[in-house]
Formats: C-alpha cells, sequence, structure tokens
C-alpha cells in the first residue's frame, strides 16, 4: 500500500508518502520512500517520485484515499522533449 508516514514535531506535522505493508503501523518500516507532503507551507508543497509509484501500483500497490487526492491534484511531470540532430 502507498500512504502517509507522520513525521515532525507535535503541531508541525510533515508526512513522507511510502510504500508499506498494509498490515504495518503507521509509521512502521517502509518498503521506500516515494515522496514528500508538507501542508505546513502555502502552498501545500507536495513532491513524488513519479515513476516509483507508477511502478508499484504496477505490482498491485494501492494508494490511500489521502495520496490519491495528492496525485491527482500534483502537476504531472512534464515529458521530456525529444531532440533531433540535424
Amino acid at each position: 500500500m502507498i500512504r502517509l508516514s507522520r513525521r515532525g514535531a507535535r503541531k508541525q506535522p510533515y508526512y513522507r508518502i511510502v510504500v508499506i505493508e498494509k498490515d504495518r503501523a503507521r509509521d512502521g518500516r517502509s518498503v521506500e520512500v516515494v515522496g514528500t507532503y508538507n501542508p505546513r507551507t502555502n502552498p501545500a508543497s507536495v513532491e513524488l517520485k513519479r515513476e516509483r509509484i507508477d511502478y508499484w501500483t504496477s505490482k498491485g500497490a494501492r494508494l490511500s484515499d489521502r495520496v490519491r487526492k495528492l496525485v491527482e491534484k500534483a502537476p504531472a511531470a512534464s515529458a521530456p522533449e525529444a531532440t533531433t540532430v540535424a
């Protein structure tokens, strides 16, 4: 499952977006960190490793509801431009 893992001090949340087994604790040992989310900035900052998220979803990982919303709202990574040599 791909979900949020809380970090930061009390009343100053900062989240990692992690790949983790569904039965593990919220902040338990994760398989891989695939992004971060900081709701305290204005606007909230979201950094995603899209290729890793796509990889894990292709392997059967499911996104939590909140992570799904973050992935949909975050701007899609621009495709690398194809350059031609003339």
